[in-house]
């Protein structure tokens, strides 16, 4: 099974005054989106390009439809659904993940999304990033951790799967913040938290502000950020599956940390690095 990023076209509360303007301070979409996600064209499109794309590998793959970019569920309710169920649609399409925000899922849509969980897999991923509001508040969020709180629960109560998203390392935040967060999301009823290091990007706000030097932000080294990793993989209940540790945005626009790794290379460090934990532990 693999997922096939969309971009559907959706913009975000924080960008087009909804709730706030300029959009967050790390976020530049272009970071994490592949060529083939364009909203210029269908969501029908995109699903074709991704299966060109993934099938000369696995010809046998079917397929989730990924809406990443931006707020998937910021807009009119006939908007949104016509474009889940065009997705839905393909037949080689089993189920749809929404990446949104936790103040972004009215009860009519999740109503709705509720009664498409019965007949195909559905996914919400929220973008909680920290679970402190003075650290949302800086990264110009525009909502707090009661509004994850809120969500997350509304959403398991009706049986949709949920996951949570955060960026390891944001401006302020000790590892001590850091390991309060993934404690805090381990209470809630989810199923996956995504992770990631935070990424200065060329062309967001924060890439101005890191330039300018108007706050501390710190930059893991590889052996920092596997550390900490263990300590999550040490915190985090088995329950819960973590579904990624890092992200690498395109080279041209990435600004820091360059850590000339690949994904999977650091996969391989960090699997070596618990190798050791567990080899130490079994000595003592």
């Amino acid at each position: 099974m693999q997922k096939i990023t969309i971009n559907a076209g959706f913009t975000c509360p924080n960008r087009d005054g909804t709730k706030g303007r300029g959009g967050c301070s790390y976020c530049n979409n272009q970071s994490f989106n592949p060529a083939f996600a364009s909203s210029s064209k269908s969501v029908t499109q995109q699903i074709e390009d991704g299966i060109r794309f993934f099938s000369r590998k696995y010809p046998q793959m079917r397929y989730l439809a990924y809406f990443q970019a931006y707020t998937n569920t910021h807009g009119s309710f006939e908007k949104i659904r016509s474009i889940y169920e065009e997705a839905l649609a393909h037949p080689l399409v089993d189920g749809i993940i929404i990446g949104t925000r936790p103040d972004c899922m009215p009860d009519e849509l999740l109503d709705y999304l509720s009664e498409l969980n019965r007949q195909h897999f559905v996914l919400v991923e929220y973008g909680a990033e920290s679970s402190h509001d003075s650290t949302l508040d800086l990264v110009n969020r525009c909502h707090h951790w009661s509004d994850t709180v809120d969500a997350v629960n509304r959403t398991a109560q009706v049986n949709i799967h949920v996951g949570l998203h955060f960026i390891l390392g944001l401006p302020g935040e000790t590892d001590e913040m850091i390991l309060q967060t993934l404690k805090r999301a381990a209470l809630l009823p989810i199923e996956i938290i995504k992770l990631h290091q935070l990424q200065i990007i060329k062309g967001t706000r924060m890439a101005k502000d890191y330039e300018e030097h108007l706050y501390p932000i710190r930059q893991f080294t590889v052996e920092e950020y596997i550390e900490l990793c263990c300590k999550i993989i040490d915190i985090v209940p088995k329950r819960i599956s973590i579904e990624r540790f890092v992200s690498q945005s395109p080279d041209d626009l990435l600004i820091s940390p360059r850590w000339g790794l690949k994904n999977y290379q650091f996969s391989a460090l960090l699997n070596r690095r618990l190798c050791e934990i567990h080899q130490d532990l079994r000595q003592k």
